[in-house]
């Protein structure tokens, strides 16, 4: 059975990174054509542009992994039902269930590989690929939120009504120290600045107020250099942030995010959870792929690469859906983002079970 082995995982792995090839050259084509535009806008370089390119390739490749690995899978399973192979495979005392092992093994290295990749590596080109969307594809980013209250440790509290991105720039500052119920001290400014070259914030027209007891004691200044654990990467756009942060990051932010009691926090759980959820939907559908292709069909492969789409197209407009209602909050993020592997898991297990051997 080893030969066997061998000659099916080659011909998966092999299925596998040419429909990889493909889709990403479609996908690459229509992705200059339509940001050809900026390209020209901003007189970028060939050098610039292929470097884009050489961070957007890796991505796209596996963001698509799971349906490319599924597409194979029928590919491949499909052609050796309609050349009889698999009849002589089972004929010969083969059982089904060890017919899988080949296709999972293949399915388990392209998931350990797709993990590794979106866990740590990729994520670090993306913070260039999402630089150069972000500088030379949209629009500039204006921080237009009112009235900032943001919790930036656990007993100090900041608070701004305005603050505005370019300048680094914000107005009626206040930071204040709260023991238990007990307000210790309050730190008021008309505005507060970003100093570039020692990297801290410089408070103008403050006001301190510190609180003992019954007592209060009153400071003014004009300038107070203070360090504070925000920065002004805190106000930048965060679109598409989330792709850039490995694991390790991914859980930093989070926590960070969570102690300040931001409400933005599901799409980097999410995001983390995604992570985790990939691997296993690359197994799940290589299985379900092998079933529904490993029957000798009227309509000939066609028909079965077809039924393969249609599936495919299913799990992903189920996952989008899933994944819309974990980010608006209206599901818990785990169940959203395991929904679309559940249902598929369950489908696998009754085409298993109900199939003609």
């Amino acid at each position: 059975m080893k030969i066997l082995d061998g000659y099916i995982l080659k011909k998966f792995l092999s299925s596998y990174i040419f429909v990889v090839l493909i889709l990403v050259a479609i996908i690459t084509m229509i992705d200059i054509t339509e940001k050809s535009d900026d390209f020209l806008e901003h007189s970028l370089t060939f050098s610039q542009i292929s470097t884009y390119y050489l961070d957007f390739i890796p991505w796209i490749a596996n963001l698509i992994t799971p349906i490319t690995v599924f597409i194979a899978a029928v590919f491949v399973t499909s052609k050796l039902a309609g050349h009889t192979e698999i009849v002589a495979m089972l004929s010969s005392g083969i059982s089904f269930r060890r017919l899988l092992v080949p296709y999972l093994i293949g399915a388990v290295l392209i998931a350990a590989a797709s993990f590794y990749l979106t866990g740590w590596l990729i994520p670090d080109s993306d913070k260039s690929r999402v630089a150069f969307l972000s500088e030379y594809t949209h629009r500039p980013y204006n921080f237009s939120q009112n009235n900032i209250h943001i919790k930036i440790a656990p007993e100090s509290y900041m608070y701004m009504k305005n603050y505005n991105n370019h300048s680094k720039v914000g107005h009626q500052f206040t930071l204040e120290t709260v023991s238990g119920n007990q307000l210790i001290q309050k730190l008021s400014a008309r505005r507060v600045s970003w100093n570039e070259e020692e990297e801290n914030w410089k408070v103008h027209d403050w006001t301190l107020r510190e609180f003992e007891g019954r007592s209060e004691y009153i400071t003014q200044g004009k300038e107070l250099d203070t360090l504070l654990n925000i920065s002004p990467k805190d106000f930048e756009s965060n679109k598409y942030l989330e792709q850039t942060l490995t694991i390790n990051e991914l859980n930093s932010t989070i926590a960070l995010l969570r102690s300040r009691g931001a409400d933005n926090v599901e799409t980097f759980v999410v995001e983390k959870y995604m992570r985790f959820m990939s691997p296993f939907a690359i197994i799940i559908l290589t299985f379900i792929a092998v079933i529904v292709s490993a029957r000798k069909s009227r309509g000939g492969v066609g028909f079965q690469i077809a039924l393969g789409f249609l599936i495919a197209f299913v799990y992903i407009i189920l996952f989008m859906l899933s994944r819309e209602f974990a980010l608006k909050g209206e599901v818990p993020p785990l169940i959203g983002v395991w929904v679309p592997n559940i249902i598929f898991t369950f489908v696998g297990f009754v085409l298993y079970k109900t199939m003609r051997r």
